[in-house]
């Protein structure tokens, strides 16, 4: 069932960065409160991106309590120089989006998705914005294309978004780890494939399938992201960059095979937070942690041009 049951909008005091201002908003979804930051330039008819972050306890700026890279904020201030609106948001359970522990123990995938939804029920009732267009990152790529299945969005921007289900791509990350692991990994999988969550978890596998999260990764793994961006009739942008040693670039190609009218872009050097890497593993990971490090600069000319085109 749908959980925007209402909205409360709250305008609370502007942060100012780079000489451009977020207003803080917040979502009442009738369940719990979601913060966001809009960032929209003077004009009438201005298109907006709502930006959704991916996994993990990502907030709207693409940072977590142990790396700062700032890619996601970066994103927003980037299409607000070109013209374009957005509303990035915490997702909930992290940063101001609190909830409490049965409600983060309660969470699916599908509150993803609601919320992603109520948001884009916001934009609608602002004045001065004309298309909408919905952008996930990483995980939160399923979440972009779940929500455009069914509200009136103009187009879908899915970056470093993956091709196959969690369950897939789980198994093909953790390629690097000792067989021993992998194989207790596929055991669990296997069990929440078939809806069975699983007791006893080896302690280097407990980040991904401790038992309180397990219901959570059911709930996500279920999901074919080929067979929902297939149901799309709207354009859709796929995006990933030749770096990316989380999401592959052959990612994006299912993806874009899956909904042959797409646009693939994939960009020299970029990694999966948006970021130039070159040499090591341990080079590219160093990006993480760099919030001043700019961007690619492929990245968001496309981005500009795909919107302004459609």
């Amino acid at each position: 069932m749908r959980l925007f049951l209402s909205i409360l909008i709250l305008i609370c005091c502007p942060l100012v960065s780079l000489g451009q201002t977020d207003e803080i908003v917040t979502l009442d979804t009738g369940s719990n409160t979601l913060e966001g930051s809009f960032l929209s330039p003077e004009g009438t008819a201005v298109p907006v991106v709502l930006i959704i972050a991916g996994s993990g306890p990502t907030d709207r700026n693409g940072n977590n309590s142990y790396m700062t890279n700032n890619c996601l904020k970066m994103l927003a201030e980037g299409l607000h120089e070109n013209g374009i609106a957005t509303l990035r948001y915490d997702k909930r359970g992290i940063g101001a989006s609190r909830l409490t522990a049965t409600q983060m123990l309660d969470t699916r995938f599908d509150d993803m998705v609601n919320d992603a939804k109520s948001w884009v029920g916001y934009l609608q009732t602002l004045e001065g914005i004309s298309d909408i267009h919905v952008l996930g990152h990483s995980q939160g790529s399923l979440v972009a294309i779940l929500t455009a299945q069914t509200e009136n969005v103009r187009a879908v921007i899915s970056v470093a978004g993956i091709g196959v289900t969690g369950g897939e791509i789980i198994r093909e990350q953790l390629k690097v780890q000792p067989p021993l692991l992998q194989e207790q990994a596929d055991i669990i999988l296997d069990s929440l494939e078939q809806g069975h969550d699983v007791k006893k978890v080896h302690p280097m596998l407990q980040s991904l399938f401790q038992p309180a999260i397990q219901p959570f990764v059911r709930s996500w793994i279920k999901y074919h992201p080929k067979e929902e961006i297939a149901k799309l009739q709207k354009p859709v942008l796929i995006v990933n960059g030749t770096e990316d040693i989380q999401v592959g670039v052959d990612q994006a190609e299912k993806l874009s095979r899956a909904h042959p009218k797409s646009t693939l872009l994939i960009i020299e050097k970029m990694n999966h937070v948006l970021k130039d890497a070159e040499g090591d593993r341990n080079a590219n990971l160093s990006t993480y942690y760099k919030p001043d490090l700019p961007l690619s600069e492929t990245l968001i000319p496309e981005i500009v041009k795909f919107i302004k085109a459609e």
